[in-house]
């Protein structure tokens, strides 16, 4: 239980930090950037401090790293020069004389939170000594693969397709996107479904599916695709790209 407490407490400093960051830089948008990170960090921290550093464990964290700081980057390069995130320029109007205590418990704290119950199976995976990967974790490490080629090349080629001038005010309807609204999004819940995958094996295992449902709660009913598709409600071009295309899991479009 002190593993688990002491890692409470170190996610917690580390929120705090990439809080008194947004403080300085004046934009809340930081912590998207904190998000990918802070995976990496708890990881290594867990890894090296209390870990047992086994090969299930490395290969875990390794795969951890590799998505974590590809994500960070992205989100680190896709907003730079650029003013703060529209829902973070919302709440700061919204919340008024409260911005900041909001901003420190409903931004950074509870994203703290959701990532602590996201990364538990990678936290078990360290704390369990093992030197070998069963055809569980042989098959999580393929469903991650699936899951990192979604999130990695969707992005990509949305980033390739809004920096030609061309395209401005259009919606983006190739490549991965022409059979999912959201293949970023598909990517990164398949993936952490594959590091669950990798865990499931091991004692208490099974019990950090927690993890998996968190992250697809939140893509799916949250902040993911709910508040990205209401932006572009009243977009007509959209309203047709909806019809045809899944929101969610990779399909052939409709005609």
């Amino acid at each position: 239980m002190m593993y688990f407490i002491v890692l409470g407490f170190a996610l917690f400093v580390y929120m705090s930090f990439w809080f008194f960051v947004s403080l300085v830089r004046k934009r809340n948008d930081v912590v998207d950037i904190a998000w990918g990170l802070g995976f990496i960090f708890l990881s290594w921290v867990s890894y090296f401090a209390f870990g047992k550093m086994g090969f299930l464990a490395t290969v875990t964290n390794i795969l951890v790293t590799i998505w974590g700081f590809r994500l960070a980057l992205h989100i680190y390069q896709r907003n730079l020069g650029k003013p703060e995130d529209f829902r973070y320029l919302a709440w700061r109007k919204e919340w008024g004389k409260w911005f900041y205590i909001r901003s420190y418990f409903q931004v950074y704290i509870l994203q703290g939170l959701f990532l602590y119950l996201i990364i538990l199976p990678v936290l078990v995976i360290n704390n369990n000594y093992s030197n070998t990967i069963n055809i569980l974790g042989i098959l999580g490490i393929v469903v991650w693969i699936i899951g990192f080629y979604f999130e990695a090349v969707g992005d990509w080629q949305l980033d390739k397709f809004i920096k030609n001038p061309v395209n401005k005010g259009k919606i983006m309807k190739q490549g991965l996107w022409k059979y999912t609204r959201h293949p970023n999004y598909f990517g990164e819940v398949t993936l952490w479904w594959g590091i669950w995958l990798l865990a499931l094996s091991l004692p208490y295992g099974f019990f950090t599916i927690i993890g998996p449902l968190t992250i697809t709660f939140l893509i799916l009913k949250v902040s993911g695709i709910p508040m990205l598709e209401k932006k572009m409600q009243e977009n007509k071009e959209f309203q047709d790209y909806a019809k045809r295309t899944s929101v969610f899991f990779p399909l052939p479009p409709q005609k």
